[in-house]
């Protein structure tokens, strides 16, 4: 009876890893479909502030970013079904998801710092809120969210200060 238990408890984990890993690389991917054919020529004929990092940061840091997020997120998925807080953290998760993949396409697909920059502001708020939801029900899950929390405040500065000299 234990191993069945086990074993049940193996696949509910699994199950939600791959929901938590599929949706981030599912949310990369969709990034980079908007990103990587706009990087030439129009990202690189953008003014940039003298804080913009080189373009082979951004891969690494990201990289670094997803998993971090689709770690967090496993850890609230693993929550019980009735865990006060669990839904609205993986909605504000969700949430914040689809926004970081929407900058992409309002940023690069677009053109557009200003449509990124009308995007990553409620992003960044999501990621607090989420932070803070996390925070409630797991200090891991939070922890993994603060790294993104910091990236997504300076890519606000960023995303500001490219409109600012590109607008």
């Amino acid at each position: 009876m234990i191993q069945s238990n086990e074993r049940s408890t193996w696949k509910r984990d699994a199950a939600f890893a791959a929901l938590a890993v599929g949706s981030v690389v599912m949310a990369s991917v969709l990034g980079q479909i908007a990103t990587y054919p706009n990087l030439s020529p129009w990202f690189a004929g953008l003014m940039k502030p003298p804080f913009n990092p080189p373009n082979w940061v951004f891969g690494p840091v990201w990289t670094a970013l997803y998993s971090l997020m689709a770690f967090g997120a496993w850890r609230i998925l693993r929550l019980p079904t009735g865990s006060a807080g669990r839904g609205m953290g993986l909605c504000l998760f969700f949430l914040q998801l689809a926004l970081n993949v929407a900058w992409s396409w309002m940023f690069f697909w677009a053109h557009s710092p200003l449509l990124g920059l009308i995007n990553i502001v409620p992003q960044l708020l999501l990621v607090l809120a989420t932070f803070a939801t996390f925070s409630r029900l797991d200090r891991w899950a939070a922890w993994c969210l603060a790294p993104l929390a910091v990236w997504v405040a300076y890519a606000s500065t960023l995303n500001f200060s490219l409109w600012w000299l590109n607008g």
